[in-house]
């Protein structure tokens, strides 16, 4: 618990006030050891069994332009490959996201003095919206690959290409929608969207100070 404290925990306890007590190199400082913390608790939990396929607020779901498919093909039946289908997807999901941990990192270490004053005065999602402008190409950039193997390895390019299928058959209209494009856009917006939760959380809830320099910057 006390790591998901960590989060933004500058943010929450933070004043004008304070700002002007110390150092603005001990303000980046307190406030790049609780991201570093905060993305990879947030990364742990994305990262494994469930991480995304038992979370609803992430969990990936059929693409928008693929509902179609879906209801048919439960109203045929299919409702295995349909849910064998959903299931790939948040598995690879979960195994792309094992990879944002060091791109998370990378971002943090390069925050600027002005930076982080700015998050720090920013609003309740500065530093979510700090990280996504950050890390999205360098996600995304990496993610494509891994989902694009993962998919393959969970067989999820199978039961998507298996549902295509299917659904071809009874339809006049085909549909074969580039499914890591979309997979690694949801995994994204998974990922950000789990920080962003933690951000909040912090804001409204600051009850821990688990380093020696976070006490020293919000001890008063």
């Amino acid at each position: 618990m006390k790591s998901i404290l960590l989060l933004f925990i500058t943010c929450s306890l933070f004043s004008v006030s304070n700002a002007q007590s110390f150092k603005t190199e001990d303000i980046a400082k307190g406030l790049k050891e609780a991201l570093k913390v905060g993305t990879s608790r947030s990364i742990d939990l994305l990262s494994k069994p469930d991480g995304f396929f038992g979370n609803a607020a992430v969990k990936i779901l059929m693409p928008p332009e693929a509902e179609k498919i879906e209801k048919t093909l439960r109203n045929l039946g299919f409702n295995k490959q349909v849910d064998d289908a959903i299931l790939s997807m948040n598995r690879a999901a979960e195994d792309a996201s094992k990879s944002a941990a060091p791109i998370f990192v990378k971002a943090i270490q390069d925050m600027s003095i002005d930076d982080a004053v700015g998050i720090l005065k920013g609003k309740d999602d500065a530093a979510t919206k700090y990280l996504q402008t950050k890390t999205t190409d360098s996600l995304t950039k990496s993610f494509r690959p891994i989902i694009e193997e993962s998919l393959k390895k969970v067989d999820a390019t199978k039961s998507w290409n298996s549902l295509v299928t299917q659904y071809n058959k009874f339809s006049f209209k085909k549909i074969n929608p580039d499914l890591a494009a979309y997979v690694t856009e949801r995994s994204l917006n998974g990922i950000y969207l789990q920080i962003a939760a933690e951000e909040a959380k912090i804001r409204k809830d600051p009850l821990a100070r688990s380093s020696d320099l976070l006490k020293k910057l919000f001890g008063k």
